[in-house]
């Protein structure tokens, strides 16, 4: 069920507004406030999944309104509702948060679909943060070595700006612990932070996942969806694997960051968009130019500033730590009893070639801390570290 708030002064509107509403869908419940003060008393105890929202009230108008509502629910959407002097003020307010804006009297196809298109976006942001709760404890980068802490100064450096930043580096190196830093650490950490692995989508399915698609577009696209782009405004999107990414979905993905604009698939309608970047690819993206396979006007694009993270063989002193951190990680996730690992274990593992990095370290030890003794021993790691 979605819950749908209408803030309009005029009572014929309003309740033209809640008919329509309640008529199209079973699944919309409806409430309504008959001015601004109103409004903000209903949402300061009240959860709703967007909100329509009158520009010109007496008390309080839809600019005050909006501002006050992104102070204590900053993740409702707002479709403002402009008369005709209102144009100027339903424009400024696009750039104080606003979703959408509609004018008076409201067209009854363009009323739904930004209506739709708005519990869309709510739908995916809320996703998205339940998500970054469960994972955010896991994103940590663990290490003391000159190569990691390089890193850690230039994230420092680069967090707090807009700039693109393609992160390179083999499989199960930690490219997306990069990426998740570059996030929490910059002023949009409270807004999303969408994920898409490039290599795990079908190319066929890629431009609709990023960029959304309206209904009729293709055969299974039965309503009008959202994208990721749209899901990450005011936030950080991060193309994973972008090497493996179509060469007709970057062309689209150059322009959003040329024009910061995006177009859903099946129209021509632009969405303006507030996106920072991030990419990551185990790939030669050189090599891939030279193919034909990536852009290179897009590779100049992503690359303003370029971190390579380092394989686990060139950062051995780091394999204690990570050791010590993951011990304590799988113990707690599996609610078995901590174990330690021996001197001569420990030097056994650094001694190894990590050719999978550190996500084969984990897999290792927590091998080790199912199959080992209290104490994981050098003859444990001999046994069961076999690679």
């Amino acid at each position: 069920m979605s819950k749908i708030l209408v803030i309009e002064d005029e009572s014929s509107i309003r309740r033209v507004l809640v008919k329509i509403l309640s008529e199209e869908n079973d699944g919309y419940v409806v409430e309504e406030a008959e001015d601004g003060l109103r409004g903000i008393e209903i949402l300061k105890n009240k959860d709703y999944d967007l909100v329509l929202c009158d520009i010109k009230m007496p008390k309080m108008d839809g600019v005050e309104v909006l501002e006050a509502a992104k102070k204590i629910k900053p993740e409702i959407p707002f479709i403002m509702i402009s008369g005709h002097g209102d144009l100027d003020t339903a424009v400024n307010t696009m750039r104080l948060g606003a979703f959408d804006y509609i004018s008076k009297p409201p067209d009854l196809n363009r009323l739904l679909t930004t209506v739709r298109n708005a519990l869309d976006r709510k739908e995916l942001v809320v996703e998205n943060k339940k998500l970054k709760k469960k994972v955010s404890k896991n994103y940590q980068m663990i290490g003391d070595s000159d190569e990691i802490s390089a890193i850690k100064d230039m994230i420092e450096k680069v967090a707090p700006t807009d700039a693109r930043v393609l992160i390179t580096g083999s499989n199960g190196t930690g490219k997306e612990l990069v990426a998740h830093w570059l996030h929490e650490k910059s002023p949009r950490s409270a807004s999303p932070f969408i994920e898409v692995n490039c290599a795990a989508i079908p190319s066929e399915l890629i431009e609709s996942e990023l960029f959304g698609h309206v209904k009729g577009a293709f055969t299974s696209a039965v309503k009008d969806r959202a994208g990721k782009f749209e899901a990450a405004n005011k936030g950080t999107i991060f193309l994973d694997e972008i090497g493996d990414m179509s060469l007709s979905a970057q062309a689209k993905v150059l322009r959003a960051l040329q024009e910061s604009k995006i177009s859903r698939v099946g129209t021509d309608k632009d969405i303006k968009v507030d996106v920072r970047v991030l990419a990551a690819t185990n790939k030669d993206l050189k090599k891939e130019i030279a193919e034909g396979n990536f852009r290179e006007d897009l590779y100049h694009r992503l690359a303003v500033i370029l971190i390579k993270v380092p394989a686990l063989n060139d950062r051995r002193e780091d394999i204690p730590l990570l050791i010590s951190h993951f011990v304590k990680k799988i113990t707690s996730e599996q609610g078995i009893a901590t174990k330690t690992f021996s001197d001569k274990a420990i030097k056994l593992l650094k001694s190894y070639d990590w050719t999978g990095n550190i996500r084969e370290l984990r897999n290792v030890v927590e091998r080790l801390i199912i199959l080992g003794g209290i104490e994981v021993t050098e003859e444990d790691v001999k046994l069961f570290a076999s690679k």
